[in-house]
Parts: C-alpha cells; structure tokens; sequence
C-alpha cells in the first residue's frame, strides 16, 4: 500500500510555471506527477490562471515571488487596490515616494473611500502592504527621479557587466515602448488641439491609438509595430484579416496597452520572432528586453521563456526617461514620418482638407504608420543606445546620414496644401510634437482610482458601438435600394426552404421604399 502523499505548497513562480506549461499543451496529470500534487490542485491553478498572472504581473522581485506561496488579500482590500494603482502610476512616471508619502496617500484614500473605524498607516502596515505586493523597496531619494545623472552612469555601468557576463551581442538586446498616436490628428493656421481636427464643416473629434515600437540595439531588426485600438474589428477593417495587417493588432476599450494584452505580445509575437532572427543571424537564441516600469508591463518572472532565454529586464525609474533607447528620438521620428507621409499622399492625389479628412480611416493609418516604422533607418535606432551602448557605432561601422523631416520640409509640403497653405512654422512644431508626451497607458486621477478600487466600471464606455471612427457616407438612393430588395425577393423565391415571413418582411419594406421614392418624386 503507497504511503499517503507529503503536502506540497506551492510558491507563486510554481503556479506561474504550471501554467506557462498548461499552455503550452502539458497535461495536468503529467504536471501533477512533476510537481507531487494532486490534479485537482493543478485544475485549480488553471481556473485562477488570471489572477495569479495579475498578482505576479503587480509583483516587484522575482526572488520574493520564488519564495511567497500564497495570495493572502488585505483586510483593507479596496485601500490595498488603490494603493498599489498609485504606486505603480508614481514609479512609472518618475517621481519620489517615500514611506511617509505612502502613509499620507493611505490615509487619504482610506477615508475618501468611505471605509470604517480608525485606520493607522504604521510602519507595519506599509511593510505588509510592500510584502503581499513583493516590492523590494519603497523609499526613494526625495528628488525628482527623472533627472539622476549619477543613477545612469551606475545601471549603464551594471548593464554592460551583465551583458558580458551572459555573453549577451548587440543584436540579442531589444528596447520596447509604447506611445499615444492621434493618427487623424492635423495642423492648425490657429493651434493644434490634441487628438482633434478640426475641418470647415465637420465636427471636431478625438481619434487616438496606442503604439507599442521593439527593435535590438543594431536596428536590424524591428519587430511588426503593436497597435491597440478601442474595435475588436473596426469598420473600416471590413473583410480584411487581422492576421494580415502590416502591425500587430490588439483591443482595449480605452485604446490603452494593459497587463493583459502585453503578456500576449511578449509571448506570442515578442519571443518567436526574435528565436526566428537569432536562428537567421545564427546566434544563441538567447535575449533580454529593455523595459521601463510602466504600470502594463508585467513582472520578470511574467516576461519570460519556457528555456528562461529570453526574458525581460527594468530600467530604473530614475533613469528610463533619460536613457531609454527608443525614446531618445526614434519615437519621435517615426511619427514625422508618418505625418510627413500623410500630407504629401494627400498633396499627391489632389484633395483639399475636407476629403482627405473625410477619406481617412482607421486602416489606412494603420499602413501608414507601419511604413513610417519601415522608414526608421537602423542607424537611427543603433545612435539611441549610445548612452547605454557606447561602443556600438563604432563597432557596427554605421553612416549617419541625418534622416529627420525638417519643419521646413513640412512647411513646403503645406504651401502646396489646400486649406494648410499658411500655417505658421509654431504651429507646425507643436503639431509634430503634439502626442509626444502621450504614454501607452491609461492615467488615472485620485476619484478614478477610488472608482476602480471599488469595482465601478464607465457603463457608457462597456456598451458604447465598438468602432467610432469616422467613415465617409455612402449615399444610397431610393432606386438602388428598391433594386436591391427586388434581387433579395427573387434569391428567396428561389429558396424552397425559406419560410413565409421572411418573404413577407422583405415585401413590406419594399413598399416602404416605394412610398418613399413617390414621396421624393413628388416633391420635386
């Protein structure tokens, strides 16, 4: 008779595993032979899949998560959720917090709120809170972290050991970012507005999408662009596969990169191509990717390969805005050029602004956007890791032709431009720079983060029609309408199988549309 089997209680990277290995088709009785538990247990790490990845993805150190073993909630756990949406929005952007600046926050949105009793942020309760999320640390020095000179020369410094200790070459090392895109957004004689365009006879309207760009450090190779938009299937997508656009399409109901879709991204896109490129160049399929600490962008142990080969690694937050490769200007450069492209392809077939705005839909920028990433040369991307990768340039033998699209170019462009003929230089700038400071993930203000602590979700955003772009009107007339419904009447005749009233419906708005048409020919 077996012996009865010894408990095993699994730690938070076990589950992780687990589930990486459940996707990737493993069986939860030959997972739960590996692992000596039962297959129940592993049934149920499958079921809360989600909300383990969400815990780990929130999650600071990877040596805490190997040792945490379970998911135990806070008795404040409305406080706890808004706490850590905070954290996570003042890492990201760089500024200082503190323990007494965490307690003070607490205390704030204890009472806003609305929780009961007394509530004490001791020096206790900021540990727990810092331990049930694994945060290695939470006191940073009281200036402002985006501008720490000393902090850059130390991490570029550790980067370049590290490197050479996973005898990692340029080409193995990639940098990924997002950025907002108002991609119907256009120049103004008066000012530009973000997001909005404003045209003589049309309503102004905010289109706006998330671009996440990922490149290696020789600029060689640059991976499809991330693109996430508030459609599932925007209209003007119409029969096209999604498979096939030339970016890698994505849907959020606030057009914003989450935990969620980065995940896929990372494991679906991110790591075979860069095996297929390693496999090509023939190098170790082995890789880091350069993060920023963006609220979307899971945890290390999230970001990572089934072989642990390709996985991922954080700037420090007082260093990324300084330093981080793609934001040195390759960002900004490929939106000129996706601006620039825009106005001549307008010049090129002769419409004034009122068709080109009218014409412009989600799809078509989607390719033009995909071909101002196509027109970023590798030295441009290969020049903005100078600060990390000082010897590259030299290494790589690279020409540095300048590429970037002058406000001059622009200008020129304009003058030959129905309805932009003289739109001042200022104008011109800010139009180029105007979702520079855009980030790829959603902002939240205190009374936001209050609402989504306690579950409130925007109705009118969860039912609202899934495409709100602009599409160009189709007129149809009587005449062709009334063809129409004559052709479907016939198709059903000749359908033995189609049942009364359906024949029956299509026969009523025939006559409505013939009232219609004697009602518009009398009139006239």
């Amino acid at each position: 008779m077996s012996g009865k089997r010894k408990r095993v209680v699994l730690t938070i990277k076990d589950k992780l595993d687990i589930i990486k290995k459940l996707e990737d088709g493993g069986s939860s009785k030959q997972l739960a032979v590996i692992y000596g538990i039962g297959e129940t247990t592993v049934r149920d790490i499958r079921k809360n899949k989600e909300k383990i990845i969400t815990y780990a993805s929130s999650s600071d150190s990877t040596s805490l998560l190997a040792k945490r073993k379970s998911m135990k909630p806070s008795m404040y756990e409305e406080l706890d959720k808004a706490m850590l949406e905070w954290f996570n929005q003042q890492r990201a952007k760089g500024n200082p917090v503190s323990g007494p600046i965490c307690a003070k926050r607490a205390e704030f949105f204890f009472y806003a709120l609305g929780m009961d009793g007394d509530f004490n942020p001791s020096a206790g309760w900021l540990t727990r809170f810092k331990q049930r999320h694994s945060i290695r640390e939470i006191n940073i020095r009281n200036e402002r972290l985006s501008g720490d000179e000393t902090a850059v020369e130390d991490f570029c410094s550790n980067f370049r050991d590290y490197i050479e200790r996973e005898n990692l070459q340029p080409e193995q090392i990639y940098n990924a970012d997002e950025t907002g895109l108002f991609w119907k957004c256009l120049p103004s004689r008066t000012s530009v507005i973000k997001g909005k365009c404003t045209v003589p006879g049309h309503k102004s309207m905010e289109e706006r999408v998330t671009i996440m760009c990922c490149a290696n450090a020789t600029g060689l190779h640059k991976l499809k662009l991330c693109v996430v938009g508030k459609a599932k299937k925007p209209r003007s997508f119409k029969s096209t596969d999604t498979s096939n656009l030339p970016v890698s399409y994505f849907s959020q109901k606030g057009a914003w990169m989450d935990l969620s879709i980065f995940r896929q991204w990372f494991d679906k896109i991110f790591v075979p191509q860069v095996r297929e490129h390693l496999r090509s160049k023939g190098l170790q399929e082995k890789a880091v990717l350069l993060l920023d600490n963006s609220p979307t962008h899971p945890n290390e142990n999230v970001l990572r390969s089934d072989d642990g080969q390709i996985f991922a690694k954080y700037l420090p937050p007082n260093v990324a805005s300084l330093i981080q490769p793609l934001n040195q200007g390759v960002i900004a450069t490929m939106k000129r050029n996706y601006r620039a492209r825009l106005l001549q392809n307008n010049l090129e077939e002769g419409n004034d602004l009122r068709s080109f705005w009218k014409k412009l839909t989600l799809l078509d920028a989607l390719y033009e956007i995909a071909m101002a990433w196509n027109l970023v040369k590798p030295v441009t991307i290969s020049r903005a890791w100078k600060k990390i990768l000082p010897t590259i340039e030299e290494k790589e033998g690279l020409d540095f032709d300048e590429e970037d699209i002058s406000v001059a170019a622009i200008a020129t462009i304009l003058q030959h431009t129905k309805g932009l003929e003289n739109v001042p230089t200022e104008n011109i700038e800010k139009w180029l720079e105007v979702d520079s400071t855009e980030p790829g993930y959603e902002v939240l203000t205190d009374s936001e983060i209050i609402k989504r602590a306690q579950g409130h979700t925007d109705e009118s955003s969860e039912n609202e029609e899934e495409e709100i772009e602009l599409i160009p009107e189709k007129h149809i007339n009587h005449a062709a309408a009334l063809q129409w419904t004559e052709n479907l009447l016939d198709y059903l005749e000749q359908q033995g199988d189609m049942i009364l009233p359906d024949r029956l419906v299509i026969r009523k708005l025939r006559a409505t549309i013939r009232n219609k048409q004697k009602m518009a020919n009398s009139s006239q």
